[in-house]
């Protein structure tokens, strides 16, 4: 739990700005509907949480609920923090299977995902973990903008295979 900095003049667009009356009173919006439409979404992407409530208030959205992993809880972050006008998630979701936080990584002009994964991996080809990990909210792997946050999850260990003997053990077992 703690509070996470985002960038709030960059992402997503889901309180309508414009020149007309109609966009001039959705501008107007109180601060509940704009937490009421960062719920609807969360509720969207599909991601899983159970009693989300998201209270916004000049830029910071303090959201509070509970998700079975740590990944999920990264997700809804992100997906609030990653919506422009939001410049802090004040983060108050409980975890049921606590497990290790992912890194946060600010995307900067000129980046990729494979740029970011052979800076944090040492592997261009291991952008596909970057992408997946910030799916649903990433789409494509090349449509990512600079100010947004994405998770870069730690990789797996690698699997200790036996590659010698016969499996049968060692030990000598001869008769007498």
């Amino acid at each position: 739990m703690g509070i996470f900095k985002f960038v709030k003049d960059a992402g997503s667009k889901i309180f309508k700005r414009g020149p007309s009356e109609e966009d001039q009173r959705q501008e107007d919006m109180d601060e509940m509907a704009k937490g009421n439409a960062m719920v609807r979404l969360v509720m969207d992407l599909g991601l899983a949480i159970e009693d989300l409530r998201i209270q916004y208030e000049d830029g910071v959205a303090a959201v509070s609920g509970t998700t079975e992993t740590q990944a999920d809880k990264e997700k809804v972050i992100l997906a609030i923090g990653n919506t422009q006008g939001v410049a802090e998630v004040d983060d108050r979701i409980e975890v049921v299977t606590p497990e290790p936080e992912s890194a946060l990584y600010t995307v900067v002009p000129g980046d990729s995902l494979s740029k970011i994964a052979l800076a944090h991996y040492g592997d261009a080809m291991k952008y596909p973990v970057i992408f997946e990990a910030n799916r649903p909210m990433l789409e494509d792997p090349d449509k990512i903008y600079p100010g947004q946050v994405l998770r870069i999850p730690a990789l797996a260990p690698p699997v200790a295979r036996d590659v010698g003997g016969d499996g049968a053990g060692s030990g000598g077992g001869g008769g007498m």
